[in-house]
């Protein structure tokens, strides 16, 4: 069988921000979660505004409001990232 990930959306039913991972409930049930440094405007956020993260589009995009951010739920989830892993303090 050959994988092509352009074959799949995934869909949020929930998110939430802990110690600045952003975590996404998908309607199967996984839940996986991401470091907020791997988006540059996430980044630069306060940890307040991080926890502002809404669903949208049926759960189809996490946004963030008053950063003006928006990420997909499918490029998250396949880890389709702005910026590398931060190096270990």
């Amino acid at each position: 069988m050959i994988f092509n990930p352009n074959e799949f959306e995934f869909v949020a039913t929930r998110a939430w921000v802990v110690n600045r991972t952003v975590f996404m409930e998908l309607t199967d049930g996984r839940q996986i979660g991401f470091p907020a440094d791997r988006f540059t405007r996430l980044a630069q956020a306060t940890d307040e505004q991080l926890d502002e993260v809404t669903l949208r589009l049926g759960g189809s995009a996490l946004r963030w409001e008053a950063l003006d951010e928006d990420i997909t739920v499918t490029g998250a989830a396949l880890g389709r990232f702005q910026a590398p892993l931060p190096l270990a303090a």
